[in-house]
């Protein structure tokens, strides 16, 4: 089904429809929900119509997804997934750029020097870097490195 065939605003309904479910105890606590492709023909829906509204019960709390599993319904108290690492690693630079540990001007940690400190792939450290470019915080210069703005 292309997502031309799916109504505007679809995921909303299908969204309160699982909220429903769950408060009503068709998915208890724990209870391992129907694949994508099962809810998808259930709904008449395209795939990232069913994925919006999975991420919004997730957001709320209501869903965990687990990789390599699929998703489930989550325990009363269960936090969410830790953040990606990329998203720690730029959590952390920028509260070092706004405690004033790194201010206008100075250079960021190279991607190297990230990769060992935290652990990650090149691409995770690089994916930060390129969170707080976004963000307007830092730049890029091309031969010399990332700087606070």
């Amino acid at each position: 089904m292309g997502s031309r065939a799916t109504p505007w605003g679809a995921y909303r309904t299908i969204t309160d429809a699982m909220r429903r479910r769950i408060a009503e105890g068709e998915f208890p606590p724990g209870t391992q929900l129907p694949g994508e492709a099962a809810l998808r023909a259930e709904y008449g829906v395209a795939r990232n119509t069913l994925r919006r509204a999975l991420a919004d019960l997730e957001r709320e709390g209501l869903v965990v997804t687990v990789p390599g599993r699929g998703r489930r319904i989550a325990q009363p108290g269960e936090s969410a997934a830790p953040a990606p690492a990329f998203r720690r690693i730029s959590a952390d630079l920028r509260a070092a750029i706004e405690r004033g540990e790194l201010g206008r001007g100075d250079v960021l940690p190279s991607e190297t020097a990230l990769t060992q400190r935290y652990g990650v792939s090149r691409w995770t450290a690089r994916q930060a870097l390129a969170e707080l470019e976004s963000a307007e915080l830092i730049e890029t210069r091309h031969g010399k490195g990332r700087f606070v703005r």
